[in-house]
């Protein structure tokens, strides 16, 4: 994906790539001091894409129509969530 790093709308992620991932938030402890933005909810389901991050060097799971700040905008650690569905708009 070209956009490692960017707060999308589920219709731009699809542009990007066809298909959406669907992940259920696991982990909604220990929000940071200084995130600015959405926040996701435990056991809620999320429209999401998950990106290798170059720098953080791990993937992390970007929320589709969160809005958050800079540096991490809508991505958030791996083991906040649990992929449970891809599914393909060809």
């Amino acid at each position: 994906m070209a956009y490692e790093v960017d707060n999308l709308t589920l219709a731009e992620a699809t542009r990007h790539a066809p298909f959406v991932d669907y992940a259920r938030c696991v982990d909604d402890s220990q929000r940071p001091f200084n995130h600015v933005g959405d926040w996701p909810e435990k056991d809620q389901l999320y429209p999401v894409r998950v990106v290798d991050s170059r720098t953080e060097g791990m993937a992390l799971v970007h929320v589709l129509g969160f809005q958050g700040e800079a540096p991490f905008y809508n991505a958030f650690a791996p083991h906040r969530f649990e992929v449970l569905l891809t599914v393909w708009l060809n």
